[in-house]
């Protein structure tokens, strides 16, 4: 007879590579949660962030899954765990490492379990923070090698770094992210500009809570729902509002739901992104498998790190690759 699941759970911290701004505020360091669950001498892992504008915080989300030990040691297992705990940071990193069990236990991948292809590389955006225009022009000529810039805007002087990003990167694909930091106004006046620059998406331009003005505006070029969008229960509210749905598993709650709300999302007729938060080559690992025919791949984490964790991803010239098995899956 099985033994029940042994937990593990601790914060990670991973320095980045240097000041990360988006509308909201900076931080020098990426804190993750990271949980270990071991059965019949093997162990899966999964990571999450804990996001403060969804009120979690590292503590609060160890707390919620220290508080499932005796459960788990019981036999909650992964779709027991869909109904036990909401969407979030906490049930993320436990459905990824109930994945991540599954497959050591089973000796396959993750993809094999879930009945999907094989997945291959995708090609990620890479972000450039909020910074002044001046530094934003440097860094976009730093990366203009890269096929996809994401720039994190959402402030007085929008248009001017923009303008620098464009001139420093003349070739590469540009899409935008607000961070909620638009009026409906303030979005008008910028969508042409952003147009004329080339600019071919922009993610969140309003905040969730305020979003509705959406509906009645022109959307020259495609919008994307980010904080407005967590899980399936959220697409009845963003059909008619936005063209794309960024999925992110600190969102879903992991990658159970994340693949049901792709899935959900592609019949409503709305495109696909696939993001993430600053966090380790373990988080981004399984939303590599979400992130397969997706229009836009946002798995750049590692990249904005000053270390990372033990068999790391592979960036390359064809995006970012799967994880081999000793990382996860």
């Amino acid at each position: 007879m099985a033994k029940g699941i042994a937990l593990s759970v601790a914060e990670t911290v991973f320095p980045l590579a240097e000041v990360f701004t988006i509308s909201r505020g900076s931080k020098t360091e990426a804190r993750t949660v990271t949980v270990t669950l071991r059965q019949d001498g093997h162990t899966g892992m999964g990571e999450c962030v804990p996001y403060a504008r969804y009120g979690e915080t590292v503590e609060s989300v160890i707390e919620t899954i220290s508080s499932l030990a005796g459960e788990l040691a019981s036999g909650l297992d992964r779709r027991a765990l869909q109904t036990r705990l909401p969407a979030g940071a906490a049930r993320n990193a436990l459905d990824c490492a109930f994945w991540d069990l599954q497959a050591k236990q089973a000796g396959k991948r993750v993809f094999e379990i879930a009945d999907l292809k094989r997945p291959g590389p995708v090609i990620t955006a890479f972000t450039l923070s909020l910074e002044a225009p001046e530094i934003m022009r440097e860094k976009a000529r730093e990366n203009a090698h890269r096929p996809l810039l994401k720039i994190k805007l959402g402030g007085e002087g929008d248009l001017e770094r923009l303008e620098a990003v464009r001139s420093g990167a003349p070739d590469a694909a540009i899409i935008v992210d607000a961070n909620e930091g638009w009026s409906p106004e303030s979005y008008a006046a910028l969508a042409p500009e952003m147009l004329r620059l080339g600019v071919t998406m922009v993610e969140q331009p309003l905040p969730a809570n305020d979003d509705g003005a959406l509906a009645a505006m022109e959307r020259p070029l495609p919008v994307c729902a980010d904080e407005s969008c967590h899980d399936r229960a959220s697409l009845a509210s963003l059909v008619g509002k936005y063209d794309m749905v960024n999925i992110k598993l600190d969102k879903t709650g992991g990658l159970t739901e994340a693949l049901a709300l792709k899935q959900n999302a592609q019949a409503a007729g709305l495109q696909i992104m696939v993001g993430c938060m600053v966090a380790s080559s373990l988080a981004m690992a399984p939303a590599v498998l979400v992130a397969q025919g997706a229009q836009i791949v946002d798995l750049d984490g590692p990249l904005l790190l000053a270390e990372d964790r033990q068999h790391p991803l592979l960036y390359d010239a064809e995006g970012v690759h799967p994880s081999t098995s000793e990382l996860w899956g």
